[in-house]
């Protein structure tokens, strides 16, 4: 098959890993909005968890979604009510950024070697 675990995998990263730079965005432009509460997306235990399956993960990964939650576990409340602390949420931006970056030069190079395996070019 084409697309293996390890692609679909990797798919699911960059989409949940899209998915927590808009949450996170979100959180950084209410930042100053009284009674915000971030949100964010978890995606890395349900990835982890499937990859654990191994070849049975494929449906489950096929219909893997992400969507953003509020954050139980975040920091202490403001006074206005906000949950956001911006410097916090710059730095998990910034290393969203970095892994979503990461995800896609993976699978892109997964793809050239395929590429290049069938004699098509990269």
């Amino acid at each position: 098959m084409l697309f293996d675990i390890t692609q679909l995998a990797l798919e699911r990263a960059i989409e949940g890993a899209g998915k927590r730079h808009e949450a996170l965005a979100a959180n950084l432009a209410n930042a100053n909005t009284p009674g915000y509460q971030r949100v964010d997306v978890e995606f890395h235990g349900a990835l982890a968890s499937a990859m654990e399956r191994g070849e049975d993960a494929k449906g489950s990964l096929h219909a893997m979604t992400f969507a953003p939650a509020r954050d139980g576990s975040a920091g202490a409340q403001r006074a206005d009510g906000s949950t956001v602390d911006v410097e916090s949420e710059s730095a998990k931006l910034a290393a969203n950024a970095l892994e979503h970056q990461a995800a896609v030069q993976v699978a892109h190079a997964r793809i050239g070697i395929l590429k290049a395996a069938m004699g098509t070019g990269v």
